[in-house]
């Protein structure tokens, strides 16, 4: 039976599968990794089939999800090339590893797509990136377009903007701030509670309402923040403490890790096989 072969069974994974069976997405799903204790726990949490023998999931492949940390990236293609005879898509997952380098480190016949799928994926409410290499014939680009947008909305960009996206788009950015908003109300004198309802109002309902409105976002700057009140207070000493220079040196530390990634030798070998 082919199937989509996940070659690591990590968060992403995980969260991806979480969503593909929330859509019921209905083709076969395979998971190989090295640790089996995760093996058996998407198999318990998911129903999908998994396989412990990397060669033996390769054969299954329809479409195959490379879901590895970066830096294994180098070892796994080294492993898997010589066990490839069939023309084959792939998508890599890794983030800063550019299509060339993945075209250097597994050649013909494996044919490559990256994307980048948010965690949030796991709800259905995920958004993911993707760039296709110029040899991904349209079949193949349609399979992983439907794979992903089964779990949220899908975006297309061209591979060189793919880093600044991907250290953008983190729903850790959300989560960053609310742990960060509640942790500052209960200093302030709020008990957990109200902090997290008053902090998850303040950034998920805002949000949410500017997403399904059709009212520009510094007008709704301007209704939320009175001149003299005290979110106007608050916006305007963060501005003063430099809240737009340290997100943007936040994202530019992003871009190196993610250069850092790309800078890797892709053939190079690995303690391990680690998953995301």
């Amino acid at each position: 039976m082919k199937a989509i072969v996940f070659l690591g069974g990590g968060r992403i994974t995980s969260a991806l599968i979480a969503g593909l069976r929330l859509a019921k997405f209905r083709q076969p799903i395979l998971v190989h990794d090295r640790h089996p204790e995760k093996l058996q726990q998407l198999r318990r949490r998911y129903g999908v089939m998994v396989e412990a023998d990397l060669l033996r999931a390769l054969a299954s492949a329809q479409l195959l999800i490379v879901a590895v940390r970066p830096d294994s990236v180098g070892r796994l293609l080294k492993e898997i090339g010589p066990h490839i005879r069939r023309d084959v898509a792939a998508v890599s997952l890794a983030a800063g590893i550019p299509l060339a380098k993945l075209r250097t480190g597994l050649g013909p016949p494996v044919r490559w797509a990256r994307a980048m799928p948010s965690p949030a994926c796991r709800s259905g409410r995920g958004l993911t990136a993707l760039t296709f290499g110029p040899n991904l014939p349209p079949p193949a680009r349609s399979k992983v377009r439907t794979l992903f947008a089964a779990v949220g909305q899908v975006v297309e960009i061209p591979e060189s903007r793919f880093d600044a996206f991907t250290v953008t788009f983190s729903s850790s950015h959300g989560y960053h701030a609310l742990a960060t908003l509640i942790a500052a109300a209960e200093f302030i004198g709020l008990d957990r509670k109200t902090a997290r309802l008053a902090a998850a109002h303040a950034l998920a309902d805002g949000i949410a309402a500017w997403r399904e409105g059709n009212i520009p976002l510094h007008e709704l700057l301007q209704e939320a923040a009175t001149p003299g009140g005290t979110a106007a207070a608050v916006m305007a000493s963060l501005d003063e403490a430099g809240y737009q220079r340290m997100v943007v040196q936040g994202l530019r530390a992003g871009l190196r890790q993610a250069r850092k990634n790309g800078n890797q030798r892709t053939a190079a070998s690995a303690p391990g096989l680690r998953t995301k």
